[in-house]
């Protein structure tokens, strides 16, 4: 709700500053650097993307963003795979913004059907609700 629900974004430059996830560029005269990323958007928004994207290396290991990270970041040490992780975050919002609003379901991603006893519970509990 509070990152995609009642905001209208137009491009993947906006959702990765939303949430605080793009890259602090940093120039000199001839000196290009990189100071991390800008932490400008919204604290918990940042944190829970961190979150699901650990959580999408877990359960969604054969999408092409969790192989991308294997490729690249896995096998580094603890800062490499935390940079890594970050990445993945500002990848995962985009790709979850754009199957918000376009549809479109990230690359490799196997969707899970709902289990029946889910609906059976829910089901139980209204019908508990009606009767008291």
């Amino acid at each position: 709700m509070e990152l995609f629900a009642w905001r209208t974004l137009t491009n993947r430059r906006q959702v990765a500053s939303i949430t605080g996830l793009i890259p602090t560029p940093f120039k000199s005269g001839t000196f290009n650097g990189e100071q991390g990323i800008s932490k400008a958007g919204n604290r918990a928004v940042r944190a829970l993307a961190i979150q699901i994207a650990w959580g999408w290396l877990m359960y969604q290991p054969q999408s092409t963003l969790a192989q991308w990270y294997e490729q690249r970041f896995a096998h580094g040490g603890p800062r490499a795979r935390k940079i890594g992780i970050v990445a993945v975050a500002r990848r995962l919002m985009i790709d979850l913004w754009r199957y918000l609003d376009h549809g479109v379901i990230p690359d490799g991603a196997v969707l899970k059907a709902r289990s029946s006893g889910i609906k059976a519970e829910m089901s139980r509990r209204r019908n508990e609700e009606v009767i008291a």
